[in-house]
């Protein structure tokens, strides 16, 4: 079967070349939708869902929401094992599958199941499940903002924007007099201009928010005047809903018309839940405004976000999985630039965290490591064939085989990453392309001296070439397929370990094989078109200066087997010594140049009273000249897809060029301990926090300072 492949391959030489070139570009195009990203995403498929009542205690949150979800997934196929915790009003059940389940197989279920379930929820509870998405999802982050007056827009009196008493004027006509409505506008802004639109993203599975206020209309009975008027919050609460609501008397035909009729009767501004009449007294109605207080209000909220120590709102994208989250972002990207465009005056919603950079530091760690590497696999071929031409021929290879591969790993379903890709050796890709070239130009070169030193004829430079190529095919295939079953144990792997390395076994043994196909058809394809006219196979300087070296080397181990032997016991000894002292990794480190800081307070803090030490912590991180950009989320945002209780915060420290720090020699280690000092700062002149708070602090900074307790942003 191979001799026939060979004899096709040298016969149909051009047509194979031509099939090749097609086959290579089809691989750059595949480069375009080949997921990429940073590191293997080794999230199980699991599906979370978040159960909610307000009313209930951590306690009752178990036994009633909690129990009764994970008693009716109990027996769905494909479930490996649930887990949960239980909050105040908040709890979580993440249901874990086995990895060769399909996710929207596995939503299907755990949507059934819920269906049943929600019949055994307390009055008020409701559960949901989260997006489609893992931990890796979080590709792009945006933070919603105010513009300081007179920072690229103008102060305009009566026109939507920042007014000169300090007040902002809404679009809608809407005055903010304090910081709480305007924090109230922004999340209003997120939630019904900005999250629609980026959940319309391709390969977003959806948008989640934290920080601001829900707004909310607060009407606030005054209790003296309802007894007043023999009236109870209950007559108040009824008559509000018999306000809210259209009525519709299906339709009328009138002169070959067909006319709906219908009543409005939805409440259109705040203005008119005042108006609403609650009873009559002597013939005169009793409204709300008459017994109540009607303001705007926010609804109590579970996370807040901060930025440079003023509070935001913060959106996230989530990536949908399986998605490319460098074409994911950068689309997000492109969309928060369009709906800048549309935002109310002098607010914007601005870019702190995009996947895209990591992803494109990764891909050029990682281009550069392979560049280097053919670099140097074509260098050491062109000194040691000494033909440039047949050099040429298999430094071809790497280039069509990297092309090839692309094209499989996107059939196959893998991503590009840092661990897939780092596996590739150059040397064992175009070992079979060097063996075959070599015995060729040894061929042609005796044939072409046992002929007198004649050119070969045609017939007789591909018979020669047919020849070569099958004479060193079996050593090919053998040395190929010893190489492809070191690899194969690594598919046997399950689970985390299963998700880290079986894409990179996949992507080498993939490699490998483009590359054998390459060693049957392209190279001796390309050897009878390009190795014509005369033929040396002679020794170059550089081979002659190695064996000069090698000789004497040589001929003293095989004086002296014995002693050659022990030295090399003794070295593989040192050598196992030196492996015992090295550091040991999972993953290859990957460092975002930024920073996390994890800050936990006693569990009995406030959400507020988190917040505003966040903003303290804030400004101290932000003292730091190296600090670019410092933003934080605390507590948990609304589709809990990281949920943190109320008093634990992440900080994101995001550091500018190192060529625009004051001391662009500064080590990072260094640079964490100056951080860990401002912190220091703020905590010993915080004399308005609790002794218990602040000793929980100095624990904190104390972790910090003794195990540097900063993770990259990604490795979590």
């Amino acid at each position: 079967m191979i001799g026939h492949i060979l004899d096709f391959s040298v016969r149909s030489r051009w047509a194979v070349v031509l099939m090749t070139l097609v086959a290579a570009v089809i691989g750059a195009w595949s480069l375009a939708w080949l997921p990429i990203d940073a590191v293997p995403d080794i999230t199980n498929t699991q599906i979370q869902v978040n159960g909610i009542a307000p009313a209930l205690s951590p306690i009752e949150i178990e036994k009633q929401v909690i129990h009764p979800i994970e008693t009716a997934l109990a027996g769905t196929p494909g479930l490996k094992s649930t887990r949960s915790f239980s909050r105040n009003g908040f709890g979580q059940v993440t249901v874990v599958f086995s990895d060769t389940t399909d996710i929207y197989f596995a939503r299907q279920q755990v949507s059934e199941r819920l269906t049943e379930a929600k019949q055994s929820l307390p009055p008020g509870a409701e559960a949901r499940m989260g997006p489609i998405s893992t931990g890796l999802g979080e590709v792009y982050w945006w933070a919603v903002s105010y513009t300081p007056p007179g920072e690229g827009t103008p102060v305009r009196n009566g026109k939507p924007g920042w007014q000169s008493d300090g007040t902002y004027l809404t679009p809608e006509g809407q005055r903010l007099a304090d910081a709480f409505q305007r924090t109230v506008y922004l999340r209003t802004v997120q939630d019904w201009i900005i999250r629609p639109q980026m959940k319309g993203i391709p390969g977003v599975a959806g948008a989640d928010a934290i920080g601001g206020f829900v707004k909310q209309y607060l009407v606030q009975p005054d209790p003296a005047k309802l007894i007043s008027y023999g009236l109870s919050f209950n007559d108040v609460s009824e008559a509000i809903g018999r306000n809210n609501a259209s009525q519709g008397a299906n339709y009328i035909e009138r002169n070959g018309e067909g006319i709906v009729v219908r009543s409005g009767g939805r409440i259109e501004n705040m203005a008119e839940i005042g108006e609403i009449a609650i009873a009559t007294h002597g013939g005169v109605p009793v409204r709300i405004r008459d017994v109540a207080e009607v303001i705007i209000g926010g609804e109590l909220r579970t996370g807040s976000a901060s930025m440079n120590g003023a509070e935001v709102v913060l959106g996230t994208a989530l990536m949908l999985i399986g998605g490319n989250s460098r074409t994911v972002a950068a689309a997000a990207d492109a969309k928060i630039m369009e709906i800048n465009r549309a935002l109310p005056p002098s607010i914007r919603a601005t870019t702190v965290l995009n996947r895209t950079q990591l992803v494109n530091a990764t891909i050029a760690t990682v281009a550069r490591n392979l560049a280097e590497g053919a670099l140097l696999v074509i260098a050491v071929l062109f000194l040691m064939l000494g033909n440039i031409r047949a050099a040429l021929i298999t430094s071809a290879v790497i280039p069509v085989t990297m092309l090839l591969t692309a094209l499989g790993m996107l059939k196959g379903g893998i991503s590009a990453n840092l661990m897939s890709l780092g596996a590739l050796d150059f040397g064992l890709i175009v070992d079979g392309a060097v063996i075959i070239a070599e015995n060729s130009l040894r061929h042609l070169a005796e044939r072409q001296k046992d002929g007198g030193g004649r050119q070969l004829t045609l017939q007789e430079r591909l018979d020669t070439v047919t020849a070569s190529a099958k004479e060193m095919i079996q050593p090919s295939v053998y040395g190929q397929a010893i190489i492809i079953l070191v690899y194969l144990p690594l598919l046997t792997f399950t689970g985390v370990e299963g998700k880290t390395f079986a894409p990179m076994a996949l992507t080498v043994i993939i490699a490998l094989a483009m590359a054998f196909v390459l060693s049957l058809t392209f190279v001796p394809a390309l050897i009878a078109i390009v190795i014509t006219g005369r033929v040396r196979e002679t020794e170059n300087a550089f081979v002659r200066a190695l064996k000069h070296l090698y000789q004497p080397v040589l001929r003293g181990a095989v004086r002296a087997p014995l002693l050659m032997t022990a030295a090399a016991v003794l070295l593989f000894g040192m050598a196992i010594a030196l492996f015992t002292q090295i550091g040991q990794e999972f993953t290859p480190t990957l460092d975002e140049h930024n920073i996390v800081l994890e800050i936990k307070r006693i569990p009995s803090t406030a959400l507020s009273q988190s917040q505003s030490m966040q903003l303290a912590v804030e400004k101290a991180v932000r003292r730091v000249p190296e600090v670019a950009l410092v933003f934080s989320r605390t507590g948990t945002p609304d589709i809990a897809a990281d949920p943190m209780p109320p008093n634990a915060s992440d900080t994101y420290i995001i550091l500018k060029p190192r060529g625009e720090w004051p001391n662009p020699d500064l080590t990072k280690k260094e640079l964490i301990q100056r951080i860990d000092t401002e912190v220091k700062k703020l905590i010993g002149n915080a004399m308005s926090f609790s002794q218990p708070i602040q000793m929980r602090f100095n624990e904190l900074i104390a972790g910090v300072r003794e195990d540097l307790a900063v993770k990259v942003f990604g490795d979590e």
